[in-house]
């Protein structure tokens, strides 16, 4: 990585599966908005079978592209873009994002100017034009109890307060600990010195490790409102909900397993499996008295899958 410093400023890295449509307004979106900025833009396309590759390879001549025969997953994809990219920055740039006017020059130049920043973020934005939720301070383990999880009305309202950064203002430039990775620009010395993604997430939680071990490194992680990206969520994991549900907790789990010791990750695990088992039986009661029985069945079958999966930390 290190001899090809210095070649383009910007090398932005879409890892795709199977969302032809918004890849297409993606990458279009770049093109023109995307100004006095020498750039790379490389696709890696983890196996669709909806026709992404032929419609970049036909449509966006000047993107590289990268096919896989099998579903890579988001860090080891985006670690491929990296490894032959070649720019003193690197956008890593979910494919169901719209870039707005000059939002990449933007976070280009805080970089440049603010050389102890190792990760920065935009405000993202939903398609309605109301504000993403896209900052965060790191989960303790309190956090993993109720966030993301049927816990979450009965948390302690100072608990996700705190980790979703909700006391600091939406328009105001902020440092936090980690941004989510629908559009994170690092610069390449940042990722020479801390390492890619760590590849035993498979999908969820690898921005959060990223920008942690990125912080540990004495590095700064900037939330900069002034640059402005639309982001349309989890296009590509609604399309597969079972796995949705076991790639997120295993993902929390590696963290936790990581970073607060396996005692931690199990009791969490317990917890997490417990909870979907508590779920299933709700679906199935209220399947047998007659509410909205298709729709019972195919909970009651996605959380079974996910018992029987174990909800063992990614990668252990």
């Amino acid at each position: 990585m290190a001899d090809r410093e210095g070649q383009v400023d910007l090398s932005i890295i879409i890892v795709s599966w199977n969302v032809k449509a918004l890849l297409r307004e993606c990458l279009t979106s770049i093109r023109e908005n995307i100004s006095a900025i020498d750039f790379e833009v490389i696709v890696v396309d983890s196996a669709s079978s909806d026709g992404s590759p032929q419609m970049v390879a036909e449509e966006f001549p000047w993107v590289t592209l990268i096919s896989s025969e099998q579903n890579l997953g988001y860090p080891r994809g985006n670690n491929i873009g990296i490894l032959v990219s070649s720019g003193r920055h690197v956008l890593i740039l979910n494919p169901d994002t719209i870039i707005l006017n000059d939002a990449l020059s933007i976070m280009l130049n805080y970089l440049e100017d603010h050389i102890d920043v190792g990760a920065l973020g935009p405000q993202l934005l939903n398609a309605d034009g109301s504000v993403q939720s896209s900052r965060r301070r790191f989960p303790s383990l309190v956090t993993g109890i109720f966030e993301s999880t049927w816990f979450e009305p009965f948390a302690p309202r100072r608990v996700l307060k705190s980790y979703y950064a909700l006391d600091l203002p939406d328009d105001q430039e902020n440092d936090v600990d980690w941004v989510t990775g629908a559009c994170l620009m690092v610069p390449r010395r940042v990722i020479d010195h801390v390492g890619p993604f760590d590849e035993g997430y498979f999908m969820y939680s690898e921005e959060l490790d990223w920008c942690r071990r990125i912080k540990d490194a004495g590095w700064r992680v900037v939330y900069l409102p002034q640059a402005k990206i639309i982001h349309y969520v989890g296009k590509s994991s609604e399309q597969a909900i079972t796995a949705r549900h076991v790639n997120f907790q295993q993902a929390k789990l590696r963290y936790y397993r990581k970073y607060h010791g396996p005692i931690a990750a199990g009791s969490l695990r317990g917890l997490l499996l417990a909870n979907y088992a508590w779920q299933l039986v709700l679906e199935a009661t209220k399947g047998l008295l007659g509410h909205k029985r298709e729709l019972r069945r195919q909970r009651v079958q996605s959380y079974w899958q996910v018992i029987r999966s174990g909800l063992r930390p990614a990668g252990y």
